[in-house]
């Protein structure tokens, strides 16, 4: 048992709700990264065998909760497909996020990730879209808390080391997409389309950072922080932040050509790292 307050709180309690299979710490806590305001993020695991069963998982939620009378759990699917559910609480005055994972859907995704096969989703809460190499990612990195059956154990073993296919499959896909957004986003200088070049332009971040973290065989589970983390990379791009922040500067400043000028040198770094 965690000697964390907040999880030997909640995890006993959790563990005894029908359908939850495993249990995982995620995020900067797992990671070994966390402040003290950080939040926690628990990951909730079921099979299709036993479905996790929402309504008890509310009773158990209201028991640790700072606010019983609000707090609230989704369905399983109430957060679309890739993020699939969960609730978010404060518990003892600490933000707590649980999020649904299906241990046969992450499973799968293991295996495409790491035969190679790498798909994107559009997908709530993630701009750039959603792979199911997060999944493979969050198996990776988590802390189980609560594995009585192994198989989440079973999942992490086949996500070391990284895969070699997930690496070039990534490098493969999001490569190519960084220039052609920029391509996109000069194409709307001449209609002054500042936040079309926005959106192109964080397209192209958000590209390169899929394709630093591929070179570095590390795992990419959220845009969130994914470029400074990407800055400290053994390889990665010269005064990366410096260059990211000057971007944004430009743009606000409505000076497109000069933004896109250095995501264009940007890429070109990237074309001889990789």
């Amino acid at each position: 048992m965690s000697s964390d307050p907040i999880l030997h709180r909640i995890v006993p309690v959790l563990a005894e709700v029908p359908g939850i299979a495993a249990i995982a710490l995620g995020g900067s806590r797992a990671r070994g990264t966390a402040t003290a305001a950080s939040d926690y993020d628990i990951g909730l695991y079921f099979s299709a065998a036993a479905p996790l069963d929402t309504t008890r998982l509310l009773e158990a939620v209201k028991t640790f909760s700072d606010a019983p009378e609000a707090a609230d759990v989704t369905p399983i699917g109430g957060w679309e497909p890739w993020i699939v559910g969960g609730g978010w609480l404060r518990v003892d005055g600490r933000k707590v996020d649980l999020l649904y994972r299906s241990l046969d859907d992450v499973a799968k995704a293991i295996d495409g990730c790491r035969a190679g096969a790498i798909t994107m989703h559009y997908q709530a809460g993630h701009p750039h879209g959603f792979s199911p190499a997060i999944w493979m990612g969050e198996v990776a990195l988590c802390r189980p808390l609560h594995d009585p059956g192994n198989r989440l154990a079973a999942l992490k073993e086949k996500t070391s080391p990284y895969p070699a296919p997930l690496r070039d499959a990534l490098v493969k896909r999001f490569q190519w997409e960084i220039l052609f957004a920029i391509e996109n986003a000069e194409l709307a200088i001449a209609r002054d389309e500042q936040t079309h070049i926005a959106g192109c332009a964080y397209r192209a971040l958000a590209c390169l950072a899929q394709v630093l973290f591929a070179l570095n065989g590390r795992y990419l589970i959220n845009e969130k922080g994914a470029l400074p983390e990407a800055a400290t990379f053994p390889r990665t791009i010269a005064d990366l932040n410096e260059r990211v922040a000057g971007i944004w500067q430009s743009i606000g400043r409505r000076e497109f050509g000069a933004t896109l000028a250095s995501l264009r040198n940007i890429e070109q770094d990237l074309k001889r790292l990789a």
